[in-house]
C-alpha cells in the first residue's frame, strides 16, 4: 500500500513539474524545474526496474540538459520576465498534457492481455546472441538498426552544434572545483566500465556508459580541465566519428565476407563471433557517446587557420 502511494505521489509530481516548468515567467525557474523533473523521472524509471534508464535520465535529461540550458542562459544575459499571459493562453499547455494522458490511456485500453509472441522469440534466440540480457540483445543483434540510427542522430546533432559554437573565452576556475573534478574522474571511468562490461547481462551497456563518461568530463571542462577534448583534436574527430563507422564496416563486413556468417543477413553477427563483435562495437560506441555529449554541452568553435594573404584595402592599390 505505502509503495502504491509512494508512486501516485511520484506521477502527481511529475504531471505537476512538467506544467509549471512550461508555465513559468521565468526562463531560469522553467530550467530548474525541468532538472527537478529529470530526476524524478529517474527515480520513476528505477521504480519501474531500469536502472540502465534511471541513469541515462539522470545524467542526460537532468545532468547534460540542465547544464546545456544554464549555459545558454548565461549567454542571454539579463532577461526581462515573460509579459503577462492571459488563462486561455496559459490553459494550451494544460490542454496539451489532458490529451496526452487521454491518449496514452486509450493505448493502455487497447493493449493485449499477452505480451504476445516477441519476448518468447527473443528468449528463443538469445544464446545465439552473444549476450545474455534481452534488451542488449535486441539493440545490438536482432534490432541493430535502432542504435546505428541513434548513433547517426547524435553525430548530426554535433556538426550542426558546432556551427553555431561560441568562441573560446579564456576564463579562470575555481581551485576547489578543480580538485574536486580530479578526484571525481577515475571512480566516474571504473563505474563507466563496469556498466559497459555488465551490459552483456545485465542493466546497462555502451549508451549508459557513454552518457555516465559525457558527465564526468563536462564537469572537468567546466573546471578548464582536459584542454584536448575539442573538435580540433584529430584523434576527437577520429573516436566521433568511428562509433558508427565501426558499426557500419562491421556489418559490411559479416554481410560480403564468404564464410563469416552461414546466413548472411544485415546487421545480424554470425553466433560464433556474436560476443566479440558487440564488445567490440560497444567499445567505440561508448566512446563516441561520451565525446558527442561532451562537446554538445561544451563545444567551442574549431579553429580556423589563419590567412597568410594581406587582404585588399578599399579602393586602394599597391601602385
Amino acid at each position: 500500500m505505502s509503495l502504491l502511494l509512494f508512486d501516485t505521489l511520484l506521477c502527481g509530481l511529475l504531471l505537476a513539474l512538467a506544467l509549471a516548468s512550461m508555465l513559468s515567467r521565468q526562463l531560469s525557474h522553467a530550467v530548474i524545474l525541468y532538472i527537478a523533473f529529470g530526476l524524478l523521472m529517474a527515480l520513476a524509471w528505477a521504480r519501474l526496474a531500469a536502472p540502465d534508464l534511471a541513469l541515462a535520465e539522470a545524467a542526460i535529461g537532468a545532468g547534460l540538459t540542465g547544464a546545456l540550458c544554464f549555459t545558454a542562459l548565461a549567454r542571454q544575459g539579463k532577461l526581462p520576465l515573460s509579459p503577462q499571459v492571459s488563462w486561455q493562453q496559459r490553459g494550451w499547455p494544460v490542454l496539451f498534457v489532458l490529451l496526452m494522458l487521454s491518449g496514452l490511456l486509450l493505448a493502455l485500453l487497447q493493449l493485449p492481455a499477452s505480451p504476445g509472441p516477441l519476448p518468447a522469440l527473443v528468449l528463443q534466440e538469445l544464446a545465439d546472441s552473444g549476450v545474455s540480457h534481452p534488451v542488449t540483445a535486441v539493440l545490438l543483434n536482432f534490432r541493430s538498426w535502432d542504435t546505428v540510427l541513434e548513433l547517426l542522430v547524435l553525430l548530426l546533432a554535433l556538426l550542426g552544434t558546432l556551427q553555431v559554437a561560441p568562441v573560446p573565452v579564456r576564463q579562470n576556475s575555481w581551485a576547489l572545483g578543480r580538485s574536486w573534478s580530479q578526484l571525481l574522474a577515475p571512480p566516474i571511468i571504473l563505474l563507466a566500465g563496469y556498466i559497459l562490461w555488465a551490459g552483456a547481462s545485465q542493466p546497462g551497456g555502451a549508451f549508459q556508459a557513454g552518457a555516465l563518461l559525457a558527465a564526468g568530463a563536462v564537469v572537468l571542462k567546466l573546471n578548464r580541465q582536459l584542454n584536448w577534448l575539442a573538435w580540433r583534436n584529430i584523434w576527437v574527430r577520429f573516436f566521433a566519428v568511428a562509433g558508427l563507422g565501426v558499426f557500419v564496416i562491421v556489418a559490411l563486413a559479416a554481410w560480403l565476407l564468404p564464410g563469416l556468417a552461414a546466413e548472411p543477413i544485415w546487421l545480424r553477427w554470425p553466433p560464433e563471433h556474436a560476443k566479440y563483435i558487440i564488445l567490440l562495437i560497444e567499445v567505440f560506441a561508448t566512446l563516441a557517446i561520451a565525446i558527442t555529449l561532451t562537446l554538445l554541452v561544451v563545444a567551442e568553435q574549431p579553429a580556423t587557420p589563419i590567412s597568410l594573404e594581406r587582404p585588399d584595402t578599399a579602393g586602394g592599390s599597391d601602385d
